[in-house]
């Protein structure tokens, strides 16, 4: 069993060097973020454990500075990981017979963990469970350990830097801009920068991403079928 697991590991482990670079860099920048907002060190490590969401985890800075909103909070989660529903859907059969590591693989499933394990050839001899298993571990091993490094520097060093809020910003217009690369139809881009902006108009700037991501989910939805046929022509 050991060497089964430790034969997974190494299979795993190369497919998950460039997502090393990408967390440690982010996570680092959470811990940080977290720290020049005033939090306690441990709350930046205890969310990177329990939340593991990176996008979720940054929005949630400004939840918990703000008025006690659950049901605002649960619908803005919803609304920023709706597409783990999606996820969810696609890993039914991938992730069916690997017993117990089922939850944590579920639990622990983010974008690049997903995309790791829906398309890796996985080779002959390892046990599929494991692999999947130690790429969604070590994915989220490098978002926690930036994240506590993040944390310990700001609380050796000021957190309070200049632009370091900006942070969240620049990671949106950098998902952005390489979605917009990788597609050919860009009617989905526009779409969801168009409603931004209106809702943005109508609602002002601290309350117009409900709106708005609302909006963009009910018109893909309708528009889906059309886009689809799209990209198969």
């Amino acid at each position: 069993m050991a060497d089964e697991r430790v034969a997974a590991l190494r299979a795993a482990f190369p497919h998950t060097i460039p997502i090393l670079a990408g967390f440690s860099f982010l996570g680092f920048a959470y811990g940080l973020y977290m720290r020049s907002a005033g939090f306690s060190a441990w709350y930046p490590i205890i969310m990177a454990f329990t939340i593991f969401a990176g996008s979720m985890e940054f929005v949630a800075v400004n939840l918990l500075l703000g008025p006690f909103a659950p049901l605002r909070a649960l619908f803005l989660t919803l609304l920023v990981n709706a597409r783990h529903v999606f996820y969810g859907i696609s890993m039914l059969d991938v992730y069916s017979g690997v017993g117990a590591k089922k939850w944590y693989l579920v639990f622990g499933m983010c974008d690049e963990s997903f995309s790791i394990n829906l398309t890796a050839d996985i080779p002959i001899g390892v046990d599929r469970g494991w692999f999947m298993f130690w790429v969604t571990a070590l994915n989220q091993a490098y978002w926690v350990a930036g994240t506590t490094l993040g944390s310990v520097a700001g609380s050796v060093f000021d957190p309070t830097l200049p632009g370091i809020e900006f942070v969240m910003t620049s990671l949106f217009v950098v998902i952005f801009l390489e979605q917009w690369l990788k597609e050919r139809n860009h009617v989905s881009a526009a779409l969801g920068l168009g409603a931004s902006l209106v809702c943005l108009a109508l609602f002002g700037g601290d309350d117009f991403i409900i709106p708005s991501m609302a909006v963009i989910l009910l018109v893909l939805t309708i528009i889906r079928p059309r886009l689809a046929g799209g990209r198969e022509a």
